[in-house]
């Protein structure tokens, strides 16, 4: 709930209802901790954030933002995966979606610089890949120059990206380099790639942009995307699939 603050600077108890899947009663109860922590401010009817918006939440912040949404968005993902299909898996919290519908897929191959995503498919599941370099904790992923030695020498038939934001012509941005170094190498790397995101990353532009957003074949997202960003998005070429 401190994330979704964070990223919208207000929002209203309804909003945090629907977001959330919870009752308002539980939304006042947790406005209440975080008034008490410091972290937010109670208005009538909802919050304000006191943090920046410009910081990025803690990856566990970020998994409960948009759940439902995000649980569809990799149920659509998986049913794009074929027998035999060597995926690259991104970080983020809806790739990690992703990632755990797979635990029982051994017809295929998944290369991932994801920590959370390799222990999901660390005890079963595929073949798996680990893309090294150095760590950043923000987003639980290996990123920057020192993941180029491994995604440099595979071809991966599809990669599914997550991202913080998404407009155009931007394309897909992320607040640290690094890790827009390392979307951009496994984007180049792969024969069709798919975006995961949901309607809360549309219209944002963050300080790194990931690359050509002409590397990207497939958008797929829920159905409260604007219809005017789509829109745009198709005009260069993307597939929007709503879900």
């Amino acid at each position: 709930m401190a994330a979704l603050l964070r990223e919208r600077g207000v929002a209203r108890v309804p909003e945090l209802v629907e977001a959330f899947a919870v009752s308002p009663a539980t939304v006042r109860r947790d406005l209440e901790v975080l008034e008490e922590q410091g972290r937010i401010r109670r208005v009538h009817g909802g919050a304000v954030a006191l943090e920046s918006r410009l910081e990025e939440p803690l990856f566990d912040d970020k998994t409960a933002i948009a759940a439902r949404e995000k649980r569809r968005i990799a149920e659509f993902a998986c049913a794009r995966i074929e027998r035999s299909d060597t995926v690259y898996l991104d970080g983020g919290s809806t790739v990690l979606e992703l990632a755990r519908l797979l635990v029982d897929r051994t017809d295929i191959t998944v290369v991932t610089n994801s920590l959370r995503a390799a222990i999901e498919l660390s005890g079963r599941g595929p073949r798996l890949i680990l893309v090294g370099g150095e760590l950043r904790r923000l987003s639980q992923t290996t990123v920057g120059p020192l993941t180029r030695p491994v995604i440099d020498v595979l071809r991966t038939d599809k990669a599914f990206m997550g991202t913080m934001g998404l407009s155009w012509p931007e394309g897909l941005t992320t607040s640290d380099p690094g890790e827009a170094y390392t979307k951009e190498l496994a984007m180049r790397h792969a024969t069709h790639v798919f975006v995961l995101a949901d309607h809360q990353k549309a219209g944002k532009a963050l300080f790194a942009r990931a690359g050509d957003p002409q590397l990207v074949q497939t958008l797929i997202t829920d159905e409260r995307f604007p219809d005017a960003l789509a829109k745009t998005l198709k005009q260069n070429g993307w597939q929007v699939e709503r879900c």
